[in-house]
């Protein structure tokens, strides 16, 4: 058995490609649209991944974005997505200056929750084991859920 994919709907394409590209690092690898099913697919791959992903379709997100409008709901009863960062300090900042709320803040060094504009938990966890703990991060409250 391999893995090769998460798919996840968004209600938004241009927002979560602004999320998941432009915000939380993650590249495109690939694209397919079908004027029959009326839908297009995305798939992302972490900048670490992507001449595996290229190589062997895997291990990608799949966006899925249906052209006719439906509401989606229950994003938490989906779990997470899980991303492996080289300083979660760092990218918590990064993404804090973009825009995106910090759900859980990394208070121990290690670990920390955000979510997408369809509202996917996504877990980053530290490369290498938690750093220290450091300020604002340490003291920071959690933010809605997670």
């Amino acid at each position: 058995m391999k893995y090769l994919h998460t798919m996840v709907r968004a209600s938004d394409l241009d927002a979560s490609l602004e999320f998941y590209c432009d915000k939380l690092g993650l590249v495109e690898v690939n694209r397919y649209e079908s004027e029959g099913g009326r839908f297009t697919l995305v798939y992302l791959a972490a900048p670490a991944d992507v001449a595996r992903a290229g190589e062997e379709s895997s291990p990608l997100l799949e966006i899925t974005w249906n052209w006719d409008p439906e509401e989606y709901s229950g994003g938490r009863n989906f779990g997470h997505l899980a991303y492996r960062v080289e300083d979660i300090y760092t990218t918590c900042q990064r993404l804090l200056d973009a825009g995106v709320t910090i759900n859980r803040p990394p208070r121990d060094g290690h670990m920390a929750f955000i979510r997408s504009p369809d509202d996917i938990s996504i877990e980053l966890l530290q490369a290498g084991g938690s750093l220290p703990p450091r300020e604002p991060w340490a003291s920071m409250a959690n933010t809605g859920s997670w």
